[in-house]
C-alpha cells in the first residue's frame, strides 16, 4: 500500500472531433508511460468538447458503445498502466429530456492495468453559473447528475473520484477522506476567469484539509465557440505543496508519489480525527 509510484496528469485541448481527440490523448498516454507513469490521469470531457449540444448528441454513445472507452481500456491493458479517464461525455442510459431524447452523462472511469473498468463515477454537482463576463454555463439543462460518491481501490491506496465543479463542495472530499481516501482525482475543464482566481487555491485546500494527494488533470486552450479553459494541471501533496503544474500548453506532468507521506501529514495534523458534531445553526 505504501509503495512509491509515478503519476502523470495529461493536459489536452479537446475539440469536437472524437477521433482526433482520441489520437491526441492516446499519444500523450504512451509518452507518459515511457516516462515511467504507473497511474495516468486524463482531464474532464476528454472524448469531446462541443458547445453545440445538437451536434454533440449525434456524436456520443451510451457507455457500452463508446469508442473512446473501449480504446482506453485496450491501451491500459497493452501498456500495463492504471488509467483514470477524467470523464467522457456519454448518452445517459435512462434519463430523457422534455423532447424525449437522451440526456448526457459526465462520467469518470478507473481502468485497471488489465484493461477492465474497476469503478465509474457520474458527476454529482453540475456547473450552472453566470461568470458575469458573457460566459454562462447550465449543465443541468442537458446533463443528468450522479448521486453516488465513489471510493476506488488502487495498488497504492484508496482513490476518491470526483469531477471539476465538485471541487467547490468540500464536504464531499471530507467524506471521501473519512472513508479512507488517500488520493483525490479532480479532472477538470475549468473556465479561465474562475481558474485564474480559484484553481490553485481550491486544489491546495482540498489536499491540505484532508491530508490527501490531489491529481487534477485539466483541459487547456481554445476549444472553439468561445470556450476557453485554464489549463494548469496540478499534482499536489498532502501538505499542500504543488509537485507539478502543467501551465497552459498540451502535454503531461509527472510526479513521484510516496503514499507514506499521507500518514506522516495526518500524524502531524490529525484533523480527520477531530471532527465533532455540533448544533445551533
Amino acid at each position: 500500500m505504501t509503495q512509491p509510484f509515478t503519476v502523470a496528469c495529461i493536459q489536452t485541448t479537446t475539440g469536437p472531433d472524437v477521433a482526433a481527440n482520441l489520437a491526441q490523448t492516446s499519444a500523450l498516454i504512451r509518452d507518459a508511460h515511457r516516462s515511467g507513469a504507473r497511474l495516468i490521469v486524463l482531464p474532464e470531457v476528454v472524448n469531446i468538447l462541443d458547445m453545440d449540444r445538437v451536434a454533440l448528441a449525434k456524436k456520443v454513445a451510451v457507455e457500452a458503445d463508446d469508442v473512446s472507452l473501449a480504446a482506453f481500456c485496450a491501451l491500459a491493458a497493452e501498456l500495463g498502466v492504471w488509467l483514470l479517464v477524467g470523464s467522457l461525455v456519454l448518452r445517459h442510459e435512462t434519463a430523457l429530456n422534455a423532447e424525449g431524447n437522451p440526456r448526457f452523462a459526465n462520467r469518470s472511469f478507473l481502468i485497471g492495468d488489465d484493461g477492465l473498468v474497476r469503478n465509474r463515477y457520474t458527476k454529482i454537482h453540475l456547473f450552472d453559473v453566470d461568470l458575469g463576463n458573457g460566459e454562462s454555463y447550465h449543465e443541468s439543462s442537458a446533463y443528468e447528475p450522479g448521486d453516488q460518491a465513489v471510493l476506488a481501490e488502487t495498488p497504492w491506496g484508496r482513490l476518491g473520484i470526483t469531477i471539476c465543479y465538485d471541487l467547490r463542495f468540500p464536504h464531499l472530499y471530507r467524506q471521501l477522506a473519512q472513508a479512507g481516501a488517500r488520493f483525490l482525482s479532480i479532472p477538470s475543464a475549468f473556465a479561465r476567469p474562475s481558474g485564474k482566481a480559484h484553481w490553485h487555491v481550491l486544489m491546495r485546500a482540498r489536499a491540505i484539509e484532508n491530508g490527501c494527494f490531489v491529481f487534477a488533470a485539466a483541459q487547456c486552450g481554445d476549444h472553439g465557440a468561445g470556450r476557453l479553459t485554464y489549463g494548469h494541471s496540478l499534482i499536489v501533496d498532502p501538505w499542500g505543496e504543488i509537485l507539478a503544474d502543467g501551465g497552459q500548453e498540451t502535454g503531461y506532468i509527472l510526479a513521484d508519489i510516496n503514499p507514506a507521506q499521507v500518514d506522516e501529514v495526518r500524524r502531524k495534523i490529525p484533523s480527520l480525527m477531530h471532527d465533532r458534531p455540533y448544533s445551533g445553526l
